[in-house]
C-alpha cells in the first residue's frame, strides 16, 4: 500500500500527471458479493449462484459485480488520498468505466490511482484521478476508470 498526503486541496497541484497511491489488497469474496447483491437488488446468478456458475460460466464460478469492483476501489481512496485542509470531498462522477476482466469469486484487487488534472471550482478544486484496478495475478486490469472528486475548504 502506498499513500499520499497533501497539506491541502491546492498542493494537490504537484501530483498532475503522476500516480500517487496504491491500495491495500481487498478480496472479493462470496459473502461480499452476495451483500453487494442484497444491497443493490442484482442477485443475477453469475454472481450469487456459485453451483450454477461453476457449470455455465465460462469464469468457472462466480464473479464480483462490476460496481461492486469500482465501489471498492473509490472508497479505497480514502484510505490512501488525504487532504489536509479539506472541509469535505464529494464524488462528483465517474467518467470512461470500463471493466477490462472479470474478477472471480476469491481474487484480490487493489486500486492504483493517478491524477489526471485539478481544476479551480468556485471555492474549491476538482480533481480528475485516474484509477486502475489491478487483480492479483491478473494479466490485464479488472477495471479502468476516472473518478471526479471535488474538494471544499475546510471553514
Amino acid at each position: 500500500m502506498e499513500i499520499a498526503r497533501f497539506a491541502s486541496p491546492a498542493a494537490l497541484e504537484t501530483a498532475v500527471g503522476k500516480t500517487v497511491a496504491t491500495g491495500a489488497w481487498l478480496e472479493m469474496n462470496q459473502p461480499r458479493i452476495n451483500g453487494f447483491a442484497e444491497t443493490t437488488g442484482d442477485h443475477q446468478w453469475i454472481h450469487v449462484d456459485s453451483a450454477r456458475a461453476a457449470q455455465e460460466s465460462p469464469f468457472g464460478g462466480t464473479i464480483a459485480h462490476g460496481f461492486l469492483v469500482i465501489s471498492a476501489a473509490a472508497a479505497s481512496m480514502l484510505d490512501v488520498v488525504t487532504v489536509a485542509q479539506t472541509g469535505m470531498a464529494v464524488i462528483y462522477g465517474l467518467d470512461k468505466v470500463r471493466f477490462v476482466s472479470p474478477v472471480p469469486q476469491g481474487s484480490r484487487i487493489r486500486a492504483v490511482i493517478g491524477l489526471q488534472a485539478l481544476e479551480p471550482r468556485g471555492e474549491g478544486v476538482q480533481a480528475r484521478w485516474d484509477v486502475t484496478v489491478e487483480r492479483e495475478g491478473g494479466d490485464k486490469p479488472a477495471a479502468v476508470f476516472e473518478l471526479v472528486v471535488r474538494y471544499y475548504p475546510a471553514a
